[in-house]
């Protein structure tokens, strides 16, 4: 399966249930397939394995790549071979990182790779940190700051600003080679670890974040995540600012690998490289004093993907357009969350706590939890919103989101992760949305007309839904009390107006006395 280069035939949107391409990653420490479907701006994960090969377990002794190590992963590979051949996947990528690239047997193993119908392409250091960078372009429009992507072997650090990479650097630093610069103290393993650094000689003060990219930072995350009781569980887009993070990398240098592993999150293999990753961070920190810290589930494999895709593609909000192909498998399109956001914009409140984007993304997760039955709709509707991985969110707007596909069910007490991620304000604002879809979408029960016969605004102390006289019969009594809900939740009076056809069509030409 030959790599491919960018192309086209990559930019239409996949199914999001059926897979569409894979990436291979052989890594320092592990082998790993995912198969990916979703939207190509923000694609899903559909599958994830791996295999803790250790590739680069004796690079530094030996200079080769493991025997023991080599059998593993050519399980592993000829494995993953078979899966994408019964699948029928043909676009395929498989890049390997530190380890093959510097081992003496490194083309040898390459040889036996592309034997199973994988072409491997070895990606140089630069290679690998600038994609790695992409990825951190990809999962945060206008990130700014360094990319810090640890892997088994090798610590690739670059340079982010205005959708681009700048200078970058690979560093022998990985997991698997830490422990070469460990000293009697953790100062002493910390002054090893800054000189290691200075091979980086443009590393200095950032103005922007730090992303810490791989599995040994994500683990950090978590600790720091279930430390504090957070709220949300995916690692993906925590932030912590500097003194929190100097505090973190103190606490996890000094504390047992077999402490560490007593999460269920948190795998062996990570414990055992976490105290030394938190040296090495604590250094990185010293030299960037970063304004704050970001953890990155997007890194290389994602930034596979960015960075294949054409321009157009890659300037897609990515928040919309995940949101966006959940939603329509679960029978809500995104034109219709369009018409209904449109529709209910006249009851958004004045002082805007939100974007349009996170609204018309909370009405496509409202009207999908539709699908789902009474008595789960609202937890499950709200995981959508608190814990699946979406990109180019914050948690604000995550509770803000929860709080709107909660109040689209008529319930307006939001529990404690609600109200610790975002203000009073901004939850009020995300309860009228959820309050003013679900008016919408039980005024005309989905039907297209609504949107032609119905308007809602705000004129002075009054919320004003008006039907046209044709139509007045959809007004019944259950829209009386979602009426009455938001017009007391934005507190305004509620008031109903029956028009003519013609009255209709002057009151949605905004330059009318009418209108006005």
């Amino acid at each position: 399966m030959a790599l491919r280069s960018r192309s086209s035939d990559r930019q239409g949107a996949f199914s999001g249930n059926r897979v569409e391409r894979a990436i291979i990653d052989i890594g320092s420490n592990t082998v790993r397939l995912v198969l990916y479907g979703g939207s190509p701006r923000a694609p899903v994960v559909l599958f994830n394995e791996k295999v803790v090969a250790q590739l680069g377990r004796e690079i530094a002794e030996t200079g080769r790549l493991a025997d023991e190590a080599i059998e593993l992963a050519m399980r592993g590979l000829k494995r993953f071979a078979l899966l994408l051949k019964e699948l029928r996947i043909k676009v395929v990528d498989v890049v390997a990182t530190a380890a093959v690239r510097a081992a003496t047997n490194g083309p040898e193993f390459v040889k036996a790779v592309d034997a199973l119908g994988l072409s491997v392409r070895i990606l140089s250091g630069d290679d690998e940190a600038r994609i790695s960078a992409m990825g951190i372009n990809g999962a945060f429009p206008g990130a700014k700051g360094v990319v810090a992507d640890l892997g088994g072997g090798s610590l690739e650090l670059v340079l982010v600003a205005d959708g681009d990479c700048g200078l970058a650097t690979s560093l022998p630093l990985g997991t698997l080679r830490l422990p070469e610069h460990r000293g009697a103290t953790h100062a002493d393993t910390r002054d090893n670890l800054t000189v290691a650094l200075g091979a980086a000689d443009w590393l200095e003060h950032v103005d922007g974040a730090l992303y810490l990219v791989g599995g040994t930072w994500r683990a950090m995350a978590v600790v720091a995540m279930e430390g504090r009781n957070y709220p949300l569980t995916d690692p993906h887009g925590f932030e912590m600012p500097l003194d929190k993070v100097r505090a973190l990398v103190a606490q996890i240098a000094d504390t047992d690998p077999a402490e560490l592993n007593v999460s269920p999150r948190i795998s062996t293999m990570r414990s055992q490289s976490l105290p030394n990753a938190a040296v090495l961070l604590s250094s990185l920190l010293d030299q960037l004093t970063p304004e704050r810290v970001i953890f990155s589930s997007w890194g290389l494999r994602e930034g596979v993907l960015f960075d294949e895709l054409e321009d157009y593609a890659r300037k897609q909000d990515p928040l919309l357009a995940g949101v966006g192909e959940f939603a329509t498998l679960r029978g809500c399109p995104p034109a219709l969350a369009t018409r209904v956001a449109g529709w209910t914009v006249g009851a958004v409140p004045q002082t805007s706590h939100g974007s349009e984007r996170l609204r018309l993304s909370a009405t496509m997760l409202a009207l999908a939890s539709m699908q789902i039955e009474p008595n789960l709709r609202r937890d499950i509707a709200m995981d959508w919103a608190l814990h699946k991985r979406w990109i180019a969110v914050d948690a604000c707007g995550r509770a803000m989101m929860a709080a709107a596909v909660s109040a689209n069910g008529n319930n307006c007490e939001m529990p404690d992760a609600v109200r610790e991620l975002a203000t009073a304000e901004q939850i009020e604002e995300a309860i009228s949305w959820g309050l003013a879809i679900r008016l919408c979408r039980r005024l005309g029960g989905r039907s297209d007309r609504t949107f032609n016969v119905s308007d809602l605004r705000v004129e002075g102390n009054d919320l004003v839904l008006s039907i046209e006289q044709s139509h007045r019969a959809f007004y019944g009594i259950p829209n009386e009390k979602d009426m009455d809900l938001l017009a007391d939740r934005l507190g305004l009076k509620p008031v109903i107006r029956v028009l003519e056809e013609t009255e209709m069509e002057l009151l949605r030409q905004p330059d009318t006395e009418l209108a006005k």
